[in-house]
């Protein structure tokens, strides 16, 4: 038997890591602190998601869209925080797997 395929239609989804694999977790944690865009799409000030947008990690665990902190530290009002905890915002070394 051979099967012959006329016609093929892919669909694919990503998501970033962002560690949180909590399975009671109902989605609402997977935004910016900042913007409140999901991770999936991109900051207010990029057209479109993924490595143009990338996420960055404090060592707070807080995660962000890269350019939302970026704007957010440069701020006089940040004091260099996280604005999430406002712990001093130190970026995180983020192993890769």
């Amino acid at each position: 038997m051979k099967v012959h395929i006329k016609k093929w239609h892919a669909i694919a989804q990503w998501r970033w890591d962002t560690g949180n694999n909590d399975p009671d977790d109902d989605g609402e944690g997977d935004v910016c602190g900042i913007c409140r865009v999901p991770f999936e799409g991109c900051c207010p000030t990029c057209k479109m998601p993924g490595d143009d947008c990338p996420l960055i990690w404090g060592e707070c665990t807080h995660v962000f869209h890269m350019h939302c902190l970026l704007q957010w530290i440069g701020t006089a009002s940040s004091k260099q925080q996280c604005p999430m905890d406002r712990r001093p915002w130190v970026t995180a070394e983020r192993k890769v797997d």
